[in-house]
């Protein structure tokens, strides 16, 4: 079999997820991996089977795999560990922009249901920095390529650990990846790590990343996004992507030295869980047609619109394509060039 024209790298997780809106998600498929890969299959659906890749321990569940490969996605890239790992991921809105992610019971309670059995002893894992000298067990491999997927042109890697990010992208160069976008993770946007940037920058086509996450990382350097976008482009790296939240998104493309701002899709959100995942799917799909930032830019922001309007990773995957391209032209018309 061909190798998938686009590589995805991300996290799988286990998602319990009430919405601000609607019912409550138990135990379903989710994390950045499989929101990133919805949002390239709503432009992509027939012509692209994009290959996975992410660590899981064997308490995964199977029948979840055969579904992602039923939706088209290649699972080859999955590596199944061979120990658990606790992979749920809890988070619940109060309103649309608010969330919280530990104390699960008072939550349920405040809808009248009882704390899921599944989800007995969570606890948010406590934030931390990346560590610079040691890798998790989650953390991607070089034997976590497979052959099969040599070839392919195109990857995304999703927010990941510090060793994932640094050691994924000239591997996949060497399996013949040519362009590569990457969005950061907010455990290694920091000033301490700030001489390890350019190493984890350079020879991306995009990097994508949040205001907060570069306001955090050039703290003490600069206040200005612009001024902090052209400074990670002169790290070899292609064009900078700032999510700005309800603000829309800036993109600097350094090939023309063009600065944009693409104002928000004016839709209703209903949940925001990993909007920007699949932002960046949204991206990719539009690379595999040209490569064009804004373009590109532009399908991401529609992706995120449509993403956010429902619950559950394979939301977008049932958007009418009709309404995708009616949202991508108006929004064509407001582009900024600043």
């Amino acid at each position: 079999m061909p190798a998938p024209r686009a590589l995805l790298l991300g996290r799988l997780e286990r998602h319990y997820l009430i919405p601000a809106q609607g019912q409550p998600l138990i135990d379903e498929p989710g994390g950045n991996l499989l929101y990133a890969a919805a949002g390239l299959s709503l432009w992509q659906p027939e012509s692209t089977s994009p290959g996975l890749l992410a660590r899981v321990g064997r308490d995964f569940p199977s029948e979840w795999l055969h579904r992602f490969e039923e939706l088209g996605f290649d699972i080859t890239g999955i590596r199944i560990l061979d120990e658990d790992h606790d992979l749920r991921s809890f988070i619940a809105y109060t309103d649309v922009n608010t969330a919280a992610y530990d104390q699960p019971i008072p939550h349920f309670a405040r809808l009248g249901l009882p704390l899921p059995k599944s989800l007995l002893g969570y606890e948010r894992p406590p934030y931390a920095l990346d560590s610079l000298k040691q890798r998790g067990p989650l953390s991607l491999r070089e034997g976590d390529l497979p052959s099969a997927y040599a070839g392919a042109r195109h990857a995304h890697l999703c927010p990941l650990d510090y060793f994932s990010h640094i050691l994924m992208p000239p591997i996949l160069r060497t399996a013949g990846v040519e362009v590569m976008t990457l969005e950061t993770s907010s455990a290694y946007m920091h000033p301490s790590f700030w001489n390890e940037i350019s190493k984890l920058v350079s020879g991306l086509h995009t990097l994508h990343t949040t205001e907060k996450r570069l306001r955090t990382l050039f703290s003490g350097r600069s206040e200005d996004l612009w001024e902090m976008a052209e400074r990670l482009t002169t790290m070899n790296c292609g064009a900078v992507l700032i999510r700005r939240d309800a603000r829309g998104q800036f993109l600097y493309d350094a090939r023309t030295g063009t600065r944009y701002h693409i104002p928000p899709y004016p839709s209703q959100p209903r949940d925001r869980t990993h909007e920007g995942s699949a932002f960046c799917g949204g991206y990719l799909a539009s690379l595999l047609r040209a490569d064009d930032p804004l373009r590109a830019a532009l399908h991401g922001s529609v992706t995120a619109s449509l993403a956010a309007e429902g619950s559950g990773a394979f939301y977008v995957m049932d958007s009418y394509v009709g309404l995708a391209a009616s949202r991508l032209e108006a929004l064509s018309r407001a582009v900024q060039v600043l």
